[in-house]
């Protein structure tokens, strides 16, 4: 088998697995196979082999599927890339691998390549490379100083259903390696090392969880492990499984996960703010709005007055306009009218603003009204909703 029918192969074996958010990857219309736009960067998403040892019911590489195999060899695989490179096809690497032979197996022979890229190739640039589960630390400390993220999936969010999705796995060997990771990072950073810290995902939908459960595990993941992203990934019927739905991937419930987890990240929320007593987020509402109308006894909030944390949990808002608008009020009062140039064009912060003491669109004190008149909004445009973006 040549190179390029290896590429192809282990080149769409690779697409499962994120390397950034789905709405900031998506596929090169070259012809070359395995390359994606990952946010501002070309990406060559390879595997080293995909065939696995393991038999995960989730996976289109299980050991029971009925899949073209191959295996790239380190330096062959270092080639390829370097070709890449030469050829202004690619800019970085996210290299993953099937569990082949062995958990310690397939890390050495990442590792090799990887020493050939960033030691004979001399690549400074960006290498995300996933750290494979039950691998010995001595393997993971030498992949975290090859790459600029590494990755440790979780995948499922309970013990019970890793258990009967990917029977072979244990999370103590998916936990394990994400505290070596974490415990080596600031050290790893300060020689050059893992400047994009370490990431997990975590796939919606393969069984019965509810938001509830995926949220509270990322919200203690990031806290336990100082993780940088939690990637969610809706799932996909890859296979036939009694196990697994058939239906097709909930991508509304995927993007109202990476809201939720932006407001873990970057506003201090909690799960159970976002949810309250519920088990899952809204559909029709993003969960900053649904939490402001729950609340909306803590509204409106005078623009000139409220604090930068309370500015950013006003829907629309995000942490850029927020600060825009702390900066801009020192040097003359808000308007309505300003919040545009200050890069603030949803009109969503009207229900929850006040300025000069007046409120913004009426009634004020009724919030299943302002409810009702977003998501008819929104059904009427066929957009999530008025200014809804990822951040805000």
């Amino acid at each position: 088998m040549d190179r390029m029918e290896k590429l192809k192969i282990l080149g769409e074996s690779a697409r499962f697995d994120a390397s950034c958010a789905p709405f900031r990857e998506r596929h090169s219309a070259g012809p070359v196979p395995g390359v994606w736009i990952a946010g501002p960067c070309r990406l060559l998403k390879v595997l080293m082999s995909n065939r696995c040892m393991y038999d995960c019911a989730y996976c289109v590489n299980r050991a029971s599927a009925p899949v073209a195999r191959a295996s790239f060899e380190p330096r062959e695989l270092a080639q390829v890339f370097g070709d890449m490179l030469r050829a202004n096809l690619a800019e970085g690497l996210f290299l993953s691998s099937a569990v082949e032979v062995s958990p310690d197996r397939t890390m050495e022979r990442m590792v090799e390549a990887l020493r050939i890229i960033r030691h004979e190739l001399m690549f400074k640039g960006y290498v995300h490379a996933k750290v494979i589960p039950g691998a010995s630390s001595g393997l993971i400390r030498q992949l975290c100083s090859l790459a600029t993220r590494v990755s440790v999936n979780l995948e499922v969010p309970r013990d019970d259903m890793l258990k009967l999705l990917a029977p072979q796995k244990e999370a103590r060997a998916i936990l394990g390696p994400m505290g070596e990771v974490a415990s080596m990072g600031e050290e790893l950073a300060l020689r050059g090392a893992l400047k994009g810290g370490h990431t997990t995902q975590i796939i919606l939908g393969a069984r019965d969880e509810t938001d509830r459960e995926v949220l509270s595990v990322s919200y203690a993941l990031y806290r336990r492990f100082n993780l940088r992203r939690v990637y969610y990934s809706a799932y996909v019927p890859v296979n036939e499984d009694p196990r697994l739905p058939s239906s097709p991937p909930d991508r509304l419930r995927e993007l109202r996960a990476y809201q939720g987890d932006f407001l873990i990240r970057l506003y201090g929320f909690t799960p159970r703010d976002m949810l309250g007593d519920q088990d899952f987020l809204e559909r029709d509402l993003d969960p900053k709005t649904g939490w402001a109308l729950r609340n909306y006894h803590l509204f409106p909030l005078d623009a000139n007055r409220a604090s930068l944390e309370e500015l950013m949990k006003v829907p629309g808002i995000g942490p850029k306009g927020a600060t825009a608008m702390v900066r801009a009020r020192t040097k003359q009062n808000l308007r309505w009218e300003d919040l545009p140039r200050l890069g603030i064009r949803s009109w969503l912060p009207r229900f929850f603003l006040s300025f000069h003491g007046r409120g913004g669109i009426p009634p004020l004190d009724r919030p299943e009204a302002i409810r009702r008149l977003i998501i008819e909004s929104r059904a009427s445009s066929g957009r999530l909703f008025p200014g809804e973006t990822e951040m805000a």
